[in-house]
């Protein structure tokens, strides 16, 4: 997402949340994934924007959604080549949900999402895969990385290449645009 913004011209600084993510997601069983992406990126930008009331302070999350069953980012490379193991010759729903936040409250929000459909994998393209990007597959729900190595596991994309990278960055730089944030 820096990458992202840095590379549209954005001036901005990167703050931690002060949030705990896994209580957040454990106390919010139940949720569609639209509605804990777009939970968990307001609790997020809300945190942040306590500290810095007068900045207009971007949060987002990413979901993954495979039918019905939602996949947290690996802990280890064993549970990425589990993770792959089951996306593996199916289509998921990523769905990326990102606020604004100014003064205290939500002055924007937008959800996207796409439909991802892996190739069939045999255990070893998996762990040649893991292999070739390492702890890379512990910073992504799906334990991939579409804009490097991660494209091959692919053979269709249905959506926003920046939702499927965390960033729905058109809607973003449109809202900043509205409130003078960003020129042409």
């Amino acid at each position: 997402r820096r990458k992202l913004l840095t590379q549209a011209g954005l001036s901005f600084s990167v703050m931690a949340p002060p949030v705990d993510e896994e209580k957040l997601k454990a106390g919010a069983t139940g949720l569609a994934p639209g509605t804990l992406a777009q939970m968990l990126a307001a609790e997020k930008a809300l945190a942040v924007a306590a500290t810095e009331p007068r900045s207009w302070v971007i949060g987002a999350d990413q979901v993954l959604d495979l039918d019905g069953a939602i996949l947290n980012k690996p802990r280890s490379l064993g549970e990425a080549a589990a993770h792959l193991a089951r996306l593996q010759g199916k289509t998921h729903v990523l769905v990326t949900a990102i606020v604004c936040a100014h003064e205290g409250a939500i002055a924007w929000r937008h959800l996207g999402s796409v439909a991802m459909t892996m190739r069939k994998l045999s255990d070893k393209d998996i762990d040649a895969y893991l292999a070739a990007i390492g702890e890379d597959a512990l910073t992504s729900v799906g334990a991939y990385k579409i804009e490097g190595r991660g494209i091959r596991l692919f053979e269709a994309i249905s959506g926003d290449y920046f939702t499927v990278l965390g960033l729905p960055l058109l809607p973003l730089l449109n809202f900043l645009r509205t409130v003078n944030e960003v020129g042409p």
